[in-house]
């Protein structure tokens, strides 16, 4: 405990120099916090106080179209505590440029689609393998082959019944027009599907591929890592190449209406998420047109890259199968005394929602007027629940919180918005079974100690879910929080059972931590 308050006392002088969490211009004797400072040495109380922690359910939907998909995701995972969940990516097409002219007889040899989801790039990661007695086809070279194995990383299982599992990675077209990038889609948006265009089954790496001609070590050939799936050549042909001149490939509004789309998905239910940058799929249409120069009539290769980049609508659909006792937590939500257990889940899984009782502010409210106390800190505790949250699969390392029906930050998060070392959620021990979590609402308290009813935050509880708050970088390289509704909530699968209002678990309740001075 002594350790702990040197440690809070340390960083809340660094901290809170500038900000008003703590301190104020304003000149009132009693400001709360401000006797800390004051003459004399401060003694540390810490207080728990119980709070009323129960699930809040998102129904399983979050809008995940264009400007809240930085990162999109694909795969399915299943597990006991939340069931399956399972994300395909749905985006329009448009042409790279309009009124394409492919030449005379153009005929397609082949259509690729290639995307890039994160993979590793440690050393003990990659595996590489060396042909040194490759022949490059291209005129029968002699040739040096080398294969680079990237694993994407994963969220989920790394194994199942002993083997690591794959995907047969799927496209199909989709037969419903999707409107414009103003367009709001939700994860639980369906879409009439059309041709199934192609397959891919994925073993989880990622390849790159350089060869080098033997005689002077110059590359022949280089193909950055990436996961590409074959397409329909034909039904390109017919649907693109063959089309050159008509009105359907004249204009933006015309295509996107005549091929509305593509769904990316996998076949399986089980196995793990991962992520992609949505602006960085590509899909190119590779063929043949014949090229006449000096009357002479050759056969020429050529390629034709689509866009699938962020001018276009794109999307994920989560689906989920729930276990009976995650809906059976759902179905019997308990907002007057909370649940014992908290499903917290991201992707439009639920949240919590944590009420701090009236007779705690008004407790916290007599002491700050009778012993002009001066709040130190103020925290919101949740443990992982370690009687069924066993597993290996990564915690959340962060939570998006703030007050129910607001529409703006925390006071805590405007407060210290510019500090690079503020820490709203500090996960602790996410190695370690229980972890927990502290989330600090030490302004938020403060002000409504100040200025609001004792059943402030009982009106308006704090909303917890899954995600954090997104942030640009200057090119000073300092951060800069984009604002209250972006978040990554839609793109991070982390999950975790938390231990909420649970009176026979009096050690890992959820609780409201708070440490004040007073002379």
């Amino acid at each position: 405990m002594i350790k702990e308050f040197k440690n809070i006392i340390k960083v809340f002088f660094a901290l809170s120099i500038g900000t008003v969490v703590f301190i104020s211009c304003e000149p009132e004797a009693d400001e709360l916090g401000k006797q800390f400072f004051q003459d004399g040495t401060a003694v540390g109380t810490e207080t728990s106080y119980d709070v009323i922690a129960y699930n809040l359910f998102n129904k399983d939907t979050i809008q995940t179209s264009s400007s809240q998909l930085v990162n999109a995701t694909l795969g399915a995972f299943d597990e006991s505590n939340f069931g399956m969940q399972k994300s395909s990516y749905v985006t329009q097409v448009r042409l790279n440029s309009y009124n394409p002219d492919f030449g005379a007889n153009a005929k397609v040899d082949s259509v690729v689609l290639e995307m890039k989801p994160l993979y590793q790039t440690a050393a003990d990661s990659i595996k590489t393998t060396t042909d040194e007695n490759y022949v490059y086809p291209d005129g029968a070279v002699a040739a040096k082959k080398v294969v680079t194995n990237y694993p994407v990383i994963k969220y989920g299982k790394y194994k199942i019944n002993g083997q690591t599992p794959g995907f047969t990675i799927r496209v199909d077209e989709v037969n419903e027009f999707l409107n414009s990038t103003d367009a709001k889609f939700f994860s639980d948006k369906q879409v009439a599907l059309g041709t199934s265009l192609g397959t891919k089954t994925f073993d989880g790496y990622l390849r790159a591929i350089k060869i080098t001609k033997d005689t002077d070590n110059s590359e022949l050939f280089s193909r950055e890592a990436g996961l590409r799936v074959p397409l329909n050549a034909d039904f390109f042909q017919q649907k693109i190449v063959d089309k050159k001149g008509s009105f359907e490939l004249a204009d933006a509004a015309s295509f996107i209406r005549y091929f509305k789309g593509l769904r990316i998905s996998v076949d399986e239910n089980d196995g793990y998420m991962m992520s992609f940058d949505p602006n960085g799929i590509t899909t190119t249409i590779y063929y043949k047109y014949d090229k006449t120069e000096n009357s002479t009539v050759t056969r020429t290769s050529s390629s034709f890259t689509l866009n699938l980049g962020s001018s276009n609508v794109h999307f994920n659909q989560i689906q989920y199968n729930r276990p009976s006792t995650f809906t059976d937590a759902i179905s019997n939500i308990n907002t007057t005394t909370g649940d014992a257990k908290l499903y917290v889940q991201g992707m439009g899984g639920p949240g919590a929602e944590i009420k701090i009782p009236a007779s705690t502010i008004a407790n916290l409210r007599d002491l700050y007027n009778t012993k002009k106390i001066g709040i130190m800190a103020a925290k919101v505790r949740l443990y992982t629940d370690k009687t069924v949250w066993t597993s290996n699969y990564a915690k959340p390392t962060s939570f998006v919180a703030s007050l129910k029906g607001a529409n703006a930050f925390l006071a805590d998060v405007t407060a210290f918005q510019y500090n690079a070392n503020y820490i709203m959620v500090k996960p602790v021990d996410l190695d370690k079974n229980p972890a927990y979590y502290d989330i600090d609402i030490t302004q938020t308290i403060t002000n409504v100690i100040k200025n609001e009813a004792s059943d402030y935050l009982e009106k308006n509880p704090l909303i917890v879910n899954v995600g954090s708050f997104r942030t640009s970088t200057s090119t000073s390289g300092a951060a800069t929080l984009l604002g209250f509704n972006y978040t990554t909530r839609a793109y991070t699968p982390n999950r975790v059972v938390l231990v909420g209002s649970d009176p026979s678990n009096t050690q890992y309740k959820a609780q409201l931590k708070v440490i004040y001075s007073n002379k």
